[in-house]
């Protein structure tokens, strides 16, 4: 019987994906305080510095009193060894034993450094890179990757070059690099790893709604770790409803958006909040049968006031009490 085909475990693990200027650690946090439900949150990457000091954001969002209670994995962003075993040291001093490898980045300005997905394009220096991080760290390592740059099959090679090493989770996004976020993720490569795979494989790829979670355990029902990005920005709900069947109601969402607001005021007054509510709506605006409508008025907003004055009529006319 294939892997991915056998009786399903009697536990799956949910873990938050990381997504640059979202999954903060004030994202994580309030969703963390009203849904809970995940196993593992990953930081957006950390792309190491020249001098080697974390940048000031990236500083504030692996600092553990800032995430107190919440079972962090930092992800690093680089394609040079020294770099990622130096970055790799400093977050074990702060107290993390998994640091993860971003392999997955599709960013065209990340690409044309060869790093993020565009490390997939150089696998004899990918395995150089694996050979010395494996050899010299002292931590559990983990791989975000994507299936290559430009075709699926190059894959088959290099996943050959992850069998080599002790990875601590293989999460695999079944996209090329060009495809960004277009085309269907490629199951049935995926469905190969699986096969070949000597490391655990976590899946990560589209699961944005109930019925694609049920449609993914119909075809793997063994595969028991599944990392969610955008479909959490859409649904902060969606892994409750998998565990419990309960729903995300309109006032819990609009009470979490809410709660982000006046969380993010509190550190970047003014425009920075408003930037980060309009990001985080031009996913969740996809959940409301209106929600084209709803996100035109939120767009056009020109301050933080026009905002809180849009939401205020939003809750008014559908009814909604925050709570």
């Amino acid at each position: 019987m294939k892997p991915g085909h056998e009786t399903q475990p009697e536990n799956v693990y949910f873990y938050l994906a990381p997504l640059e200027g979202i999954t903060t650690f004030i994202y994580r946090n309030i969703y963390r305080e009203m849904f809970g439900g995940m196993d593992k949150y990953f930081t957006p990457f950390i792309a190491p510095t020249s001098s080697h000091n974390f940048k000031s954001r990236a500083k504030r969002d692996i600092l553990p009193e800032n995430n107190k209670g919440t079972p962090l994995v930092p992800q690093i962003l680089t394609n040079h060894a020294e770099d990622f075993l130096y970055t790799a040291d400093r977050l074990r001093e702060y107290g993390y034993k998994e640091v993860n490898l971003n392999l997955g980045c599709p960013s065209g300005t990340v690409v044309s450094k060869g790093r993020g997905a565009g490390f997939l394009a150089y696998p004899e220096e990918l395995d150089r890179f694996l050979d010395a991080v494996y050899a010299r760290s002292g931590m559990a390592l983990s791989i975000k990757t994507r299936l290559g740059k430009e075709k699926p099959e190059e894959f088959l090679e290099i996943i050959r070059i992850y069998n080599k090493y002790p990875v601590h989770e293989l999460t695999i996004h079944p996209r090329v690099q060009k495809d960004f976020y277009k085309n269907n993720p490629n199951w049935d490569i995926f469905e190969r790893a699986l096969e070949v795979s000597k490391n655990p494989v976590c899946y990560n790829g589209d699961i944005n709604t109930y019925e694609d979670y049920e449609r993914f355990r119909e075809r793997f029902p063994a595969v028991n770790r599944i990392m969610i990005g955008r479909g959490i920005i859409t649904d902060p709900g969606l892994v409750r409803r998998i565990q419990t069947g309960k729903k995300l109601s309109d006032t819990e969402c609009l009470t979490f958006m809410q709660k982000l607001c006046e969380a993010y005021h509190d550190i970047m007054p003014g425009e920075p909040t408003l930037y980060k509510m309009k990001e985080i709506w031009s996913y969740m605006c996809k959940r409301y049968p209106d929600g084209m409508k709803l996100w035109k008025k939120i767009k056009k907003a020109g301050n933080l006031s026009e905002y809180k004055n849009i939401m205020l009529s939003f809750c008014q006319k559908e009814r909604i009490v925050l709570q």
